[in-house]
């Protein structure tokens, strides 16, 4: 049982202090499956949680329903106040009960939701909490098609607000009830209008105070007004001269409060963060922040960890954030629906730029279907499209909204769906782009903004040569579009080939192609400028259920985190001026039978020196950052190492003859590798 203590506080006119009080709702839960008779075997549990993870499940995806309690003590002095609960990511659908009485339903993992209970607690008693949690795929709540794991459960944290009666409405959409739409930006002035959203029980106006104070703790807005409460909102126009804009780097913050109070005083506050700047995309090949060009090197993030699943902490987003720093990329993609805010607040304060998705998705499998035609199908992707935008519009860091990504053209006509959710993303948010990632052609390509053509050319199929001619065409016929490419390809460290002539096995995918796939790409892509961003696909590999080894392994680094590929250190030669990189390509096959051997390498900072064993190779450059030799005849044990600089990197191979997969071990005993 959590027993809550009240504490009110005052709030005065220089809005320092708040009348509300949060409440984390993470401790003393309860789960049990719904196929389980009753409660008597619940398990306790603390939220994020998943069943997913959870020891019960074996670490298996279940697809299924769960049940999740609570008690909850309710001082009796509490009773001239509102309750709300507020749960920020439940996977997918869930149903709140309090002593047993209905409160709401929430269709979609992907956003944060709240709803009042006031009127269904008892107060001065303990209180029974019940949320219904199914994870099971339905044909009425995106994605209906998609390759990660949904992991089930409340797989973020959750809260309870306790305020007066008159307050800043935290029911709009899942949002703190103040939303800041920018309409300009430059050096000279800043403009838009704060959207408010308020909510009484027992007043129909309220005294309204809004304060900015920019970076430098300066307040550069002031205004009160007596305002009418209904059920609209209202917007409040702001104007600031000589603005400190946000940008890639200089990721200046500034903060909105917004109070409101009744004849007794002020009852209640809330504070919210944004960044001043502006959006262009006019010029077909160039994304610019605050009239200024930004080469976008963008990474695909998706939703889980090897550890915690879909409960991913803090110190997990800070840790995947500083890789993708490390690599040198400036923008993320958050693939097929947004993470938690943390990570979006770490983006706004740190200069990173970020596209986020909505759940329609669709990916390759043929049994697949991205898109129903029915009213709920339909009402349930603009609804997402509401509470995504509403919750993250307040991020400087998000520049675009994802209205699709790889839908197709067959059976019902997606694309009357497609330009509804456009449109409404232009509603909701003028300020922003939108974007699509496409790897079909047709009338759907022509809708979004931005469209970013996934490419696999040279994968399953040709050369990745292939891929200038694709661009030639492009060129062509399709240059005024606002035209990105993305890419990836499925690399596992562990799938090595050992001796030359073996036969290629089934769902085998060795890194050692997907590092050749991107050297290829890199090499094409170089220097070019009909492009205004390229996106890797993807940062990190991911759970998924349905491929071979229940893994998706196109990340630059492994689910664990714990091992870089190839690819990771080719990007980052290319992107990170800062840090430099000397890297000796394809470590990780140590054992090898041809006796005939070439050696890469990739360098940030000019030409490399490479000894294979006492000999020096001469290096030639075959692309940016990469670097070859010829092949030479080598036998036995054999230590590489290079150097550029400073910088300095080896590997021990062993290569034989007719080497056999049963001599694998006992060589690496021997050689102690």
């Amino acid at each position: 049982m959590i027993r809550l203590i009240m504490t009110l506080l005052l709030l005065g006119v220089t809005l320092s202090t708040s009348a509300r009080e949060v409440f984390p709702l993470n401790e003393g839960w309860r789960f049990y499956f719904k196929s389980e008779p009753n409660s008597d075997n619940a398990r306790h549990v603390t939220l994020p949680h998943s069943w997913n993870t959870d020891s019960s499940a074996s670490g298996y995806l279940l697809e299924t329903t769960g049940n999740y309690l609570n008690n909850m003590y309710i001082p009796g002095d509490w009773a001239d106040k509102r309750l709300f609960v507020r749960f920020h990511g439940v996977q997918s659908v869930a149903n709140l009960f309090i002593n047993g009485s209905h409160v709401g339903t929430h269709h979609g993992g992907a956003t944060a939701f709240t709803f009042e209970i006031t009127d269904k607690v008892h107060f001065g008693a303990d209180n029974a909490l019940l949320m219904v949690v199914s994870n099971s795929q339905r044909d009425d709540v995106l994605p209906t098609s998609t390759d990660i794991n949904l992991y089930g459960g409340i797989y973020r944290e959750a809260e309870l607000i306790l305020t007066e009666r008159t307050i800043v409405s935290p029911l709009y959409l899942g949002t703190e009830g103040v939303l800041v739409h920018q309409q300009w930006a430059d050096e000279e002035k800043a403009e838009g209008e704060i959207e408010i959203h308020l909510s009484s029980r027992g007043s129909n106006s309220c005294q309204l105070h809004v304060e900015v104070t920019a970076p430098d703790d300066q307040i550069v807005m002031s205004k009160q007004q007596k305002v009418k409460i209904d059920n609209k909102g209202l917007r409040i126009p702001y104007s600031i001269e000589e603005p400190m804009l946000w940008g890639v780097g200089s990721p200046f913050l500034y903060t909105v409060k917004v109070a409101v109070g009744d004849e007794n005083g002020m009852t209640d506050s809330v504070v919210v963060r944004t960044g001043l700047r502006h959006i262009d995309t006019e010029d077909p090949t160039k994304v610019k922040i605050n009239h200024e060009d930004v080469d976008l090197r963008g990474v695909t993030l998706y939703h889980d960890s090897a550890l915690s699943g879909g409960t991913l902490s803090n110190a997990d987003y800070d840790h995947d954030l500083n890789e993708i720093f490390g690599l040198g990329a400036n923008a993320l993609r958050s693939a097929v629906m947004p993470h938690a805010q943390y990570l979006y607040d770490r983006c706004d304060e740190h200069g990173m730029l970020v596209w986020i998705d909505i759940p329609f998705h669709k990916v390759e499998f043929l049994s697949d279907v991205g898109y129903f035609a029915t009213p709920m199908f339909e009402e349930n992707g603009l609804q997402q499209l509401r509470e995504i935008v509403a919750q993250n519009i307040n991020h400087p860091s998000v520049i675009m909204w994802g209205i699709f990504s790889r839908q197709w053209l067959r059976g019902d006509d997606v694309s009357t769906y497609i330009r509804r959710l456009n449109d409404e993303a232009h509603l909701l948010d003028p300020s922003r782009p939108t974007v699509a990632s496409s790897d079909q052609n047709g009338s759907l390509n022509f809708i979004t903004n931005l469209i970013v053509w996934r490419q696999d050319v040279g994968w399953a199929k040709g050369s990745p040569d292939d891929l200038g001619i694709w661009r030639a065409q492009l060129q062509k016929s399709w240059s005024h579009l606002h035209n990105a490419i993305e890419y990836g390809g499925e690399g596992f460290i562990g799938h090595k080939s050992y001796t030359a002539q073996a036969e290629p096995r089934s769902n085998w995918k060795p890194e050692e192609r997907q590092t050749r796939f991107h050297e290829e790409y890199a090499r094409n892509l170089q220097n070019d400028s009909l492009f205004w961003g390229v996106w890797i696909d993807n940062m990190f590999d991911y759970g998924s259920a349905r491929r071979p080894y229940g893994l998706n392994a196109q990340g630059l680094i492994t689910q664990n985190r714990r091992d870089k590929k190839d690819a990771y250190y080719l990007y980052k030669a290319m992107w990170n001026q800062n840090d430099p990189t000397l890297h000796i390509v394809d470590k990780h096959r140590t054992l090898r039978d041809n006796p005939r051997q070439a050696f890469s390498v990739y360098s940030s900072h000019g030409v490399p020196t490479i000894v294979i064993g006492s000999d020096s190779l001469e290096m030639t450059e075959y692309s940016r950052c990469q670097y070859r030799t010829d092949s030479v005849e080598l036998q036995g044990r054999v230590h590489i190492k290079a150097w550029c600089g400073d910088q300095r990197d080896s590997v021990t191979i062993f290569v034989g003859n007719a080497l056999k997969p049963r001599r694998i071990q006992d060589l690496r005993k021997t050689i102690g590798l």
